[in-house]
C-alpha cells in the first residue's frame, strides 16, 4: 500500500465504528487506569515514516513505543516524532544480548556486549527513556549454570559505571534462557548486585511455562522497573508444542490478569508502563491489541 493511501485509509479507520469503541474505552478509563500502554516499534507493520508511525500509535490509544537498541533509526527522527506526537519512548531493548550474552567467558566478546549496552544506555537517555531491557545471561549445554552466573556478575561490574553515568536503569528480563528461572533466585541475583539502577523488567507471559506471574510480582516487588505483556496457554504448550503456548489471544490464555493487576497495586508498582510484546500487524490488528490491553488494565 502506498504511504499516502495508507494515511487516508487510516484516517477513515480512526473515524469509523471499528476504532471508536476502543478510543471511547480508553478515554472513559483514563482516570481509573494506573498503567500506561506501550508496544514495540517493530510491531507496527505499516509502510510509514517514523513520524507517521508515532501518529498512528497515538491515534490507536497507546502512550508509548519501545525501541530495539542500538537502533539504526535516525535518532533525530525519533526525537522529532516524540516531540510532535507526545508519544514517549519509556524504554529500549538491547538487541545484542542474545548473540553476545553477558555470561560469555570470552573477555574480548564480553567487551562487545558492554559496548553495545553502553550505546543503548545513551540512546535511551537521548530519547527520554529511563530503562534498558537486558537479558542477564544464557545457560546451555556448553555454558554451566554457575559459570554463567559468575560471568554475568563480572559483566555487571563493568556496566555499573556506565549505568551511573547515563542515569538509565537496567532491567533484566525473565526469558527462556535457562537462567534465573525462579523469583527467589532473581531477587537474590539483584540483591547481590545491590544497586538501585539495576532491577527487573518483568515479562508476565514468559513465566507461565514454569510459574505464576503473581508470585514473581510479590517477590520482586519494588525491583520491578517495567512490564511486558503477552499471553500464554499451558494446554496449547502441552498439546501442540512449547512455543505454541504463545499462540493465544490476550485474555484467552492462562494469565490471571485480574490477580496480576491486584498484585501490582498491592506492591504499589512505580514503573508506570505495561508494554505489549506480541505479534505485530497492521492498524486494525494493533487497534484490537489496544482494546485488549485496555480490558487488562481496567481489571
Amino acid at each position: 500500500m502506498l504511504r499516502k493511501d495508507f494515511i487516508r485509509s487510516a484516517s477513515l479507520l480512526v473515524g469509523s465504528t471499528i476504532v471508536a469503541p476502543s478510543i471511547s474505552l480508553a478515554s472513559q478509563s483514563s482516570n481509573t487506569k494506573f498503567l500506561k500502554k506501550g508496544l514495540g516499534y517493530d510491531m507496527i507493520r505499516e509502510d510509514l515514516s517514523v513520524l507517521d508511525k508515532f501518529k498512528l500509535v497515538r491515534d490507536l490509544g497507546f502512550d508509548g513505543i519501545e525501541i530495539n537498541s542500538p537502533t539504526n533509526i535516525d535518532i533525530n527522527e525519533l526525537v522529532n516524532a516524540i516531540e510532535q506526537t507526545g508519544i514517549q519512548v519509556p524504554s529500549t531493548v538491547n538487541k545484542d544480548h542474545w548473540s553476545i550474552p553477558l555470561s560469555t567467558s570470552d573477555l574480548n566478546i564480553r567487551q562487545q556486549i558492554v559496548k553495545s549496552i553502553n550505546q543503548s544506555l545513551e540512546q535511551t537517555r537521548i530519547l527520554g527513556g529511563d530503562t534498558l531491557l537486558v537479558v542477564p545471561g544464557i545457560v546451555s549445554e556448553n555454558m554451566p549454570y554457575e559459570l554463567a552466573y559468575n560471568n554475568t556478575m563480572q559483566t555487571v561490574t563493568e556496566l555499573i559505571p556506565l549505568v551511573e553515568k547515563s542515569g538509565v536503569k537496567i532491567g533484566f528480563e525473565n526469558v527462556w534462557n535457562n537462567f534465573l528461572i525462579s523469583p527467589v533466585e532473581a531477587k537474590y541475583f539483584l540483591e547481590q548486585i545491590n544497586h538501585p539502577l539495576f532491577g527487573w523488567y518483568f515479562d508476565i507471559g514468559n513465566v507461565l511455562r514454569y510459574g505464576w506471574p503473581e508470585h514473581w510480582i510479590e517477590t520482586l516487588n519494588s525491583k520491578i522497573f517495567k512490564l511486558h505483556a503477552k499471553e500464554f496457554s499451558r494446554s496449547k504448550m502441552d498439546q501442540e508444542g512449547l512455543r505454541k503456548g504463545f499462540n493465544v489471544e490476550l485474555n484467552q490464555g492462562d494469565v490471571n490478569w485480574k490477580q496480576v493487576m491486584r498484585k501490582l497495586k498491592e506492591i504499589d508498582y512505580k514503573g508506570e508502563w505495561i508494554t505489549l510484546e506480541v505479534g505485530g500487524g497492521n492498524a486494525a490488528h494493533l487497534q484490537k491489541l489496544s482494546r485488549q490491553l485496555d480490558l487488562i488494565i481496567t481489571n
